[in-house]
């Protein structure tokens, strides 16, 4: 975490460069890394065991992803 474009991230780029082109919406990237990480640090502080929480990880970091996401949004529609 350098701050360099790896290699998956180029190729995620430039297949949001495609959706772009066909899609009438916009298309917005996020910036996911340690996502995983943080769930498991919600789930761990929540009480839950490891064993008992690995179905539900990227459930909880793809909120955490959204919810980010939408927290951003509102600050900047409020400035």
């Amino acid at each position: 975490m350098n701050g360099e474009i790896g290699s998956a991230a180029t190729e995620v780029l430039q297949f949001v460069e495609k959706l772009r082109a066909i899609l009438p919406c916009p298309v917005v990237t996020w910036d996911e890394r340690l996502t995983t990480v943080a769930a498991q640090r919600a789930l761990r502080d929540a009480g839950k065991k490891t064993r008992h929480t690995r179905g539900y990880v990227d459930q909880v970091a793809a909120q955490m992803i959204l919810q980010t996401y939408l927290d951003r949004r509102a600050a900047r529609r409020d400035q």
